[in-house]
């Protein structure tokens, strides 16, 4: 019975194909699958045969697949495939790489010498809001103390706590926006590729994905070390490197 073929992730190897075949050797798929090679022209597709019916889409699996895409980024410029993708045949795999020729090699290309990244920008939120509104006081002078309320009712004091919850949020974004403005100076010092999100959830004010060339890591640290000693109030927390799971832009056609 035919198998279907699961795929790793999509590399060019013209330069050291022997390199590659050593690595596969030495390697193994999800479920103890062997590995292989499909080419077409300048591309290769890393796959193992797998019965669909049978794959367990679990967490340990994918960490499994994972842990293909992470040996292969070691030693080959490639395109990390997402977890589950899988083809009937050898030949559908082989037209699927021609079909995307140029978006595949363009990609290659985009990330060849380069590892991924990732930054993320924690805080407390009540003692970060509480520090900026402290701060905010101070450089405009404006009292802590409440203004006298003309009476007491329920409606005055809902709209002074929903003014009150803008402020804050103004505070934030505005806080947020400009440590972003220096995150982005500092990766444009070396050269890197980021994809920058902000509040993502309450106590994640920045999520960063960045592309950089692989020689400078020590740069990296060094800027982020140096971001975290300007802003005590934050925690900078960097992983990687990793494969570029953030930077394939293009979709299979």
């Amino acid at each position: 019975m035919p198998m279907d073929k699961m795929i790793y992730s999509l590399l060019s190897v013209q330069r050291n194909p022997e390199k590659l075949h050593k690595l596969l050797v030495t390697m193994k798929g999800i479920a103890g699958a062997d590995l292989y090679e499909l080419s077409s022209d300048e591309i290769t597709a890393i796959v193992s045969d797998i019965n669909r019916a049978s794959l367990i889409t679990d967490r340990s699996t994918a960490i499994e697949f994972a842990g293909v895409i992470e040996i292969l980024s070691q030693q080959f410029a490639l395109l990390p495939v997402r977890f589950a993708s899988i083809m009937e045949s050898a030949d559908s795999i082989i037209k699927m790489l021609d079909r995307n020729n140029h978006n595949i090699l363009q990609n290659l290309h985009n990330v060849e010498n380069k590892y991924e990244y990732g930054l993320k920008i924690f805080c407390e939120p009540e003692k970060l809001m509480s520090e900026l509104s402290l701060k905010s006081e101070v450089t405009s002078g404006i009292s802590a103390t409440p203004a006298p309320r003309i009476n007491n009712s329920i409606y005055r004091e809902w709209v002074n706590n929903k003014l009150k919850e803008h402020k804050a949020e103004e505070l934030l974004v505005k806080y947020v926006d400009s440590v972003i403005a220096e995150i982005t100076l500092y990766l444009g010092r070396l050269n890197a590729v980021s994809k920058i999100k902000k509040m993502t959830t309450a106590t994640t004010i920045i999520d960063v994905a960045l592309l950089l060339d692989k020689t400078k890591k020590e740069a990296l640290v060094a800027s982020v070390e140096d971001l975290q000693n300007q802003h005590a109030a934050l925690t900078f927390v960097l992983t990687g490197p990793w494969p570029p799971y953030n930077f394939v832009e293009f979709t299979v056609k």
